[in-house]
């Protein structure tokens, strides 16, 4: 899971926060709630997530519950390549 993490980690920093400091955003970053993502953001996050993992982010998983933070997103993609 950590390299879950990892790639995700460096996809967010890349992609919606070039520049910053890759220590402040910590496994438990409030994206959604944070304002770091919005819906737009949260779409690209979700293309990535399917393309990279080769999972399928379901339409009632693309939200706060799931995808508010680096370890959320990890847990998912974790359950859904066990469940494979």
């Amino acid at each position: 899971m950590e390299d879950i993490q990892k790639d995700v980690h460096s996809f967010i920093l890349n992609e919606f926060l070039p520049g910053e400091d890759p220590s402040e955003l910590t496994e438990s970053t409030p994206l959604i709630t944070g304002g770091i993502l919005d819906s737009i953001t949260t779409l690209k996050l979700v293309v990535y997530l399917e393309e990279r993992f080769d999972i399928v982010v379901e339409a009632h998983e693309a939200g706060v519950e799931h995808l508010d933070s680096i370890k959320q997103i990890a847990e998912l993609i974790s359950e859904k390549k066990h469940a494979a």
